[in-house]
């Protein structure tokens, strides 16, 4: 009894001993410390119980899956993903896996998809884009969801249709750039990869429309901008896929760092000199333009050159105004945010079009008889002069080119993967995906749903005819998302498509030389072949 009591007593001094030692303002940090512990350690258990009900791959502790999804040669991992959703996830369209501690949620079935994509709540893109931030900013592909919405609010109407018919004019002039580059390859004969060409004029045809500054990449392939745009591409990606490097305080010591620091140098020195020069432009035609309305003694007047414009053979033409133009005149943004959305419209608009204009001729080149049937068709609206340039009536008529567009987009989707952060828990079918929680949308897998497309993998554009469209799921075929946070610059891309595409179709028939069982994706910042597509060309009469 007497130990008992000693035992109490020295109990109760070495309380009294820490409230002596530690303040009161300490003793109330470290009980709201603790507080907040406990809070976090139930949201934990919750998220882990909740993630943990999703089929998916045995997890190591503290890991995860990362070793899996890390380790290894890094041009596998878009293979390990699908090869993961195929094992884990195609029945009911939804599995998980551990990267490390955060969980990831793969998706690839339409009625999972639309919760969260038609959540305007659920506009927060993964931790993934972070990397890309360097670059652009806060534009509208990496832009939290805050600044977002006003931004993509301001952007809309420079993309209007109106607008877009005067791209027609720069769509038609680089891709008679790359049939001349093209042409090269028919009197040789031999197979080449026909990727690089494209992409250059894709870079050439967004630099015109953007920024309204050729960067002539087509005739420069070498150049400054053309080479540094290339190469941080390849840097985030290899950030991207080694979980070692994600930690700013050891990328920063990397070499991979001071690469991406140069060509982020190039890059944005372009950008702020093109924004610099066109505010000036238009500084200078405003003030023209008063200075003749004063000296006419009416502020109704106008002068053709402030409208810029200019004559030609006796008769006025307007000029094409880029969406740089457009952005300094009405947007209000600051000319910082105005360099991250042109940079950001450079990234989304040259890479993505580029690569579906690469899979899509690749595709025709290995369906003889689907090429065919485009060129009657597009030989039905344009006539047999191939020498003519269609007008944007005319390339809206080439609706089998249309499907066949599509359903290239659909095999191979330029983002094969969309990343959002959750803000808030989703029922996704018969599963909760918790807030805090990655969700990928697979868009790859979801476009080869055999519920909704019969024999998936086949390269079939009667799919987008519109008998065949009539009840199919709108979250079943995403290309360019879906929802509130959808791509914006969707109608040119297709027009852009159809222009060029068009255009090769009436001076080549393309033959593809490798088989599509043998061309190996790489999950970059786009969906590309490892290897190229190789194909090889012959001049039509």
């Amino acid at each position: 009894m007497e130990n008992s009591f000693t035992s109490d007593r020295w109990t109760v001094r070495r309380a009294t001993a820490l409230v002596t030692v530690f303040s009161p303002l300490t003793l109330a940090m470290l009980l709201v410390l603790a507080f907040v512990l406990l809070i976090f350690k139930a949201r934990r258990a919750k998220m882990v119980k909740l993630i943990d009900q999703i089929p998916g791959p045995v997890c190591m502790p503290l890991v995860g899956n990362g070793l899996q999804i890390n380790v290894g040669c890094k041009d596998e991992l878009f293979d390990r993903i699908i090869a993961s959703r195929k094992m884990f996830g195609r029945r009911q369209g939804i599995s998980r896996v551990w990267n490390g501690p955060i969980p990831y949620v793969l998706i690839s079935k339409a009625s999972a998809v639309e919760p969260i994509l038609s959540n305007p709540k659920l506009v927060e893109k993964s931790n993934d884009y972070e990397y890309m931030k360097a670059w652009l900013g806060n534009g509208l592909l990496t832009s939290p969801g805050y600044i977002w919405h006003p931004r993509r609010k301001s952007l809309t109407p420079a993309f209007h249709f109106k607008i877009l018919s005067d791209f027609v004019t720069i769509f038609q002039n680089q891709a008679d750039v790359l049939i001349e580059k093209l042409s090269e390859h028919t009197v040789q004969g031999e197979p080449f990869n026909i990727v690089p060409y494209v992409t250059l004029c894709a870079l050439d045809i967004f630099c015109e429309t953007a920024m309204g500054c050729p960067v002539y990449a087509q005739k420069n392939s070498n150049s400054e901008y053309v080479r540094a745009h290339k190469q941080i591409g390849k840097v985030i990606r290899n950030r991207l896929q080694k979980i070692w490097l994600h930690p700013d305080f050891v990328f920063k010591r990397t070499k991979e760092f001071q690469k991406h620091q140069e060509c982020l140098k190039v890059l944005h020195n372009f950008s702020d000199r093109v924004v610099r020069e066109r505010k000036e432009e238009l500084r200078k035609r405003k003030q023209q333009l008063d200075q003749n309305n004063n000296s006419n003694g009416s502020s109704q007047m106008t002068d053709p050159e402030g409208d810029c414009g200019a004559y030609q053979d006796g008769v006025y033409r307007k000029k094409q105004l880029a969406f740089l133009d457009l952005l300094l005149e009405g947007s209000g943004l600051s000319d910082l945010a105005i360099r991250e959305e042109v940079d950001t419209f450079i990234i989304g608009g040259h890479d993505t079009t580029a690569a579906a204009m690469a899979w899509i001729l690749y595709l025709l080149g290995a369906a003889p008889e689907i090429q065919d049937r485009v060129v009657q068709e597009i030989d039905e609206v344009m006539g047999k002069d191939r020498e003519r340039r269609p007008t944007m009536a005319e390339l809206n008529e080439m609706r089998y080119l249309e499907c066949c567009i599509k359903e290239g987009l659909r095999l191979y989707p330029s983002i094969p993967v969309i990343g959002r952060r959750l803000t808030e828990d989703v029922r996704v079918d018969n599963y909760t995906i918790p807030a805090g929680t990655t969700a990928m949308i697979v868009v790859y897998e979801l476009h080869r749903d055999a519920s909704v497309f019969s024999n998936p993998d086949k390269f079939n554009p009667d799919n987008f005819l519109p008998e065949n469209c009539n009840g199919r799921h709108p979250y079943a075929y995403i290309p360019f998302s879906a929802g509130p946070r959808n791509c914006i610059g969707q109608k040119f891309a297709i027009l852009e498509e159809k222009s060029v595409i068009s255009a090769i179709l009436r001076k080549f028939r393309i033959e593809a030389v490798n088989r599509r069982e043998d061309v190996q994706l790489l999950c970059d910042l786009v969906l590309r072949p490892k290897d190229g597509l190789i194909v090889r060309l012959h001049k039509r009469d």
